[in-house]
């Protein structure tokens, strides 16, 4: 990875020496080797994706490019259209453009339509040039077909990016359309140019009336739907005419005979469907239902099912039944698109039995305002229909027909609670039925449910546990997926614990049929689900099954773990001493674990989040225990009944809650001290969500938690025994509304409010509290929070989202421990540049919106006469925002150094996504700069100081003349 550990310089020369590497085989006089050079340009780009390389190797290119044959200039087209985010990054394009233009005077059509085709690839960095402009629309006329398709691609390409070339082009390209000489196939490729006439109103409009006297004009096939199709893009892009297009598009599925016109028509509404739903008015879907209800061909009807069913999970379905004449009057059944959904629920067809069902959730789900009982009903006997078909089916079809309809039923699950009963079991009843592939994905669903609505658990453990004996020896892959999903459904079904029995039918499956892995995923989600003592187990039992020794680590410390978190479970309520023993036993396997973490740990995982979340629980562990330690000195030491009384006269507010004595005193200082460490860990805990930007929600979520049961706790300490006049209850009231996503969160928050409401009546009751109930209240909250299992999240055993940002530079020094030199009368111009990396699903959870660059700069040592100097002029504060493009950033910072000495300066990055949160990922760079006096100042204090040395000596003559 660039710039990794080991400094900026050593990476440099390695991207360099790869350079000279591939500048060798391109100058090669073998033709194969030059090829390869060119081909692993790419690679190159990837590895090394900052200006200075890019600009020199596409320099190298176009070099090869004009003096090359016409094989080695396609290598060099293709290499450019591979890389064309890193275009940007050419410093000299100039001279790129150059080398590459100076092929279009060449007398081969072959080579002057390379050189138009690499020419349209690199628009989007010269897009006005008007030499280009010139070739583009000069080659229109040729005579050559391979260079007039070029020059089409080119001006497909310009058009896009340059509205004078557009504004240029558009009659030029109307005149050769609608020109008799100009063949068909050439007019086919021509029309959709003019779906980038839309840069403003006047173009898009001329291009809308051409288009719409092609379609009159030319009504063979092709034309058509090459016209209607440039026609829907050019609305999408324009966004005015959206609900013209619609209604011409709906005229040509109903009025259009050919099959294939209607088959356009449908993409193109489903293309509209999904980019712009609120523009559909009532009429549009009704006249969509009118054209399914009345077709004879299945594959059109599933088609214009498709685009209802995108619209149905939009604005637009409440749009269709507000806006109904007589809405109030008529009932949900009457309407088109009910109708048409009923019908299809039980088509033969699969995929249009799907849409229809599909449409009944949404309306159910979205219009929850009306009385839709009966399609409610319908909704569920139609997905039952299609579970019990495409369960019983191993083809790719009925598989993604399955996942609809299961989708389907968590989603009307999550809105109509009521008919979750029977949803579970028609599930359950078809689970020991299915296949192998339909049973993995009915416990993903199964899950789905249980999570929401945990009421419905118990009712299911019977049958998978009865299920889970009868998979069977076979260690085929199915089998391994199905018996980690399975595990999975039974233990978010046995909400509190696992029983033996559930335990020993579990291990014994995993003994006869399955691999390590499996345990090892079984194992990962019992932790999620905080099923501590199985997951000890297994990863007990996998521990010599691995083949190097930092797995071993790993599972070694999840162990460790596992085995602390069970150690927690045997508390009870007001057994304190007990408590302090269970807190101890969990504190030294977390201590073991640690260790074990740590080992695990290499330069290329580090394991950040995981040590970071570790050491946060040992921490709020050993707070939890000096709390409760606290809490007993407190009792051995009861405070006198005029405590109060003579505090508030001593006015020492601290007094109050001990004896006016120094063990008294102490003990109180201890509770501030205790509460202050609890504030200190909620803002760890908030520092470590602000740096997980590839975590999970769920994962955020467990964050949050235990950093609200900090915040809680001070709360508590403060309200009860420091402070409790001023103690507010206001900003800690729970919000009961918010959607809870895991049994985990739910059992905290109402260990939340259960503690709230405690700590409340307890200081409404008596004013103030008294020592007892106020111990006893602060140590059960302790105990009720650390009886709740802990949940490891995903994200602690695995990472979706990988992004990390790089750094570079510039100036920067050769080796990193060298200083950079600047006169101090001189402002230094850094410039930052950074590059975006991602792992294999960008954005998964988040995007980045902006990056924010934050330079400081800290004199170090002082080096010259020690005067004062303004503080501000001591140091250098700036904050940048920059918005990457194609992955790739840079700024500039002015930096003052007015103080001659070695400054530090420090380049932090943080990132904040699309909803303008901040996070703080890194990475930070230093570099050291040295302040050294301009040589003006240097020779006007040198001829100051020789001034002054003679006149020093003349007043020396004249005190010893004296005697």
């Amino acid at each position: 990875s660039f710039l990794a550990d080991a400094g900026y310089g050593e990476q440099e020369l390695d991207a360099n020496s790869a350079l000279m590497e591939l500048d060798k085989g391109l100058r090669s006089g073998k033709l194969g080797e030059q090829c390869e050079a060119v081909v692993r340009f790419p690679r190159l780009f990837q590895k090394y994706p900052f200006p200075i390389l890019i600009n020199s190797a596409f320099l190298k290119l176009a070099d090869v490019f004009r003096v090359g044959n016409n094989f080695l200039r396609l290598c060099v087209l293709k290499v450019t259209q591979q890389s064309e985010k890193h275009l940007e990054k050419i410093l000299n394009v100039d001279e790129f453009v150059k080398r590459v233009f100076s092929v279009i005077h060449s007398n081969d059509p072959v080579a002057r339509a390379i050189t138009l085709r690499m020419l349209g690839s690199m628009a989007s960095i010269i897009p006005e040039r008007k030499n280009a402009h010139h070739s583009i629309r000069q080659s229109l006329d040729s005579h050559d077909n391979v260079e007039v398709e070029a020059a089409i691609f080119a001006a497909a390409n310009f058009s896009a990016q340059s509205k004078d070339f557009a504004v240029g082009i558009c009659n030029k390209i109307s005149e050769m359309i609608q020109g008799l000489a100009t063949p068909v196939d050439l007019k086919l490729k021509l029309i959709p140019i003019l779906q980038h006439m839309h840069h403003d109103a006047s173009l898009a409009s001329s291009s809308r009336q051409l288009l719409q006297q092609l379609v009159t004009s030319y009504p063979s096939t092709k034309m058509v739907i090459v016209t209607l199709h440039t026609f829907t893009l050019l609305a999408a892009s324009s966004l005015v005419d959206i609900p013209k297009q619609i209604q011409l598009l709906l005229q040509y599925l109903k009025n259009d005979p050919r099959k294939a016109v209607k088959r356009l028509a449908i993409q193109d509404l489903k293309l509209l469907a999904n980019k712009t739903p609120h523009t559909w008015s009532r009429e549009n879907i009704q006249a969509l239902c009118e054209s399914a209800l009345n077709t004879p061909y299945d594959s059109l009807k599933m088609g214009m099912l498709s685009v209802l069913s995108t619209l149905s999970g939009t604005i637009a379905i409440k749009q269709y039944f507000s806006s109904a004449p007589g809405a109030a009057a008529t009932t949900a059944r009457s309407f088109d698109l009910v109708k048409l959904a009923q019908e299809c629920c039980y088509h033969n067809n699969r995929g249009i039995a799907a849409h229809g069902v599909r449409i009944l959730t949404n309306i159910s789900a979205s219009c929850q305002e009306k009385d839709l009982l009966p399609l409610e009903q319908d909704a569920v006997f139609g997905l039952e229909a299609l579970l019990v078909l495409c369960s019983q089916d191993d083809s790719p079809g009925a598989q993604a027909t399955l996942k609809i309809t299961l989708t389907c039923m968590v989603k009307l699950v999550k809105c109509r609670p009521h008919l979750s009963q029977s949803v579970v079991e028609s599930l359950l009843a078809q689970l020991h039925s299915a296949q192998d592939n339909a049973r993995i994905l009915m416990c993903h669903c199964l899950a789905a449910i249980a999570m929401q609505l945990p009421v419905l658990a118990d009712g299911m453990l019977g049958d998978l546990m009865d299920l889970y004996k009868l998979i069977g020896q076979s260690a085929t892959d199915k089998k391994q997926e199905l018996l980690v999903s399975l595990a999975t459904v039974i233990f978010v079904s046995s909400q509190k614990a696992l029983s033996t029995e559930i335990k020993t039918v579990i291990k014994q499956q995993l003994e006869n049929a399955s691999n390590g892995w499996t345990a090892y995923r079984i194992a990962r989600q019992a932790s999620r689900m905080g099923n501590h003592d199985m997951a000890r187990e297994l990863y007990q039992s996998l521990l010599t099954q691995v083949a190097s020794e930092h797995f071993y680590f790993w599972l070694n410390s999840l162990k460790e773990f596992s085995h602390a978190e069970q150690c927690l479970t045997g508390l009870q309520e007001d057994n304190y001493s007990s408590a302090l023993s269970c807190i101890a036993e969990a504190l030294k396997s977390y201590h073991k674990g640690i260790a074990s973490l740590t080992a695990a740990s290499t330069p290329l995982n580090p394991l950040s989040f995981q040590c970071g979340f570790v050491k946060l629980r040992i921490d709020l562990l050993q707070a939890f225990s000096q709390l409760i330690c606290t809490c007993n000195s407190l009792k051995t030491s009861p405070p006198p009944a005029i405590a109060t009384t003579i505090a508030m006269t001593s006015g020492n507010d601290l007094q109050r809650c001990g004896r006016i004595s120094n063990q008294a005193l102490t003990l109180s200082l201890q509770m501030k001290h205790s509460m202050e460490e609890f504030r200190n860990l909620a803002t760890r805990y908030g520092d470590l969500y602000q740096s997980s930007f590839d975590a999970d929600s769920a994962t955020l979520r467990n964050v949050e938690l235990q950093q609200q049961s900090c915040l809680l706790i001070s709360h508590a300490i403060e309200a009860l025994i420091l402070d409790p006049e001023s103690a507010s209850f206001q900003e800690y009231s729970s919000n009961g509304t918010a959607h809870v996503e895991s049994e985990y969160e739910r059992r905290m928050m109402s260990v939340f409010n259960h503690v709230l409401e405690e700590v409340e009546s307890l200081n409404r009751k008596y004013a103030p509290v008294s020592y007892l109930a106020s111990n006893t209240c602060l140590c059960n909250a302790v105990i009720a929070l650390l009886k709740v299992p802990l949940s490891f999240q995903r994200y602690f055993f695995q990472k979706l989202q990988s992004t990390s940002i790089k750094l570079a530079l510039s100036p920067s020094p050769r080796n990193p421990a060298e200083p950079i030199a600047v006169q101090n009368n001189q402002q230094l111009a850094l410039k930052v540049e950074g590059v975006v990396q991602h792992g294999s699903k960008p954005g998964l959870f988040r995007k980045i919106q902006s990056v924010c660059l934050n330079v400081s700069s800290v004199l170090q040592s002082k080096s010259g006469q020690d005067y004062k100097i303004p503080i501000d002029n001591m140091t250098n504060e700036m904050e940048q925002r920059v918005e990457p493009h194609n992955d790739y950033f840079s700024t500039q910072f002015l930096l003052n150094f007015v103080i001659l000495g070695t400054h530090n300066i420090t380049v932090e990055s943080s990132v904040i996504d699309s909803n303008g949160i901040v996070w703080k990922t890194g990475p930070k760079t230093t570099i050291f700069v040295k302040s050294l006096e301009d040589p003006y100042s240097q020779q006007v204090r040198l001829q100051q100081q020789q001034g002054q040395a003679p006149s020093q000596q003349q007043q020396q003559r004249t005190a010893y003349s004296r005697f």
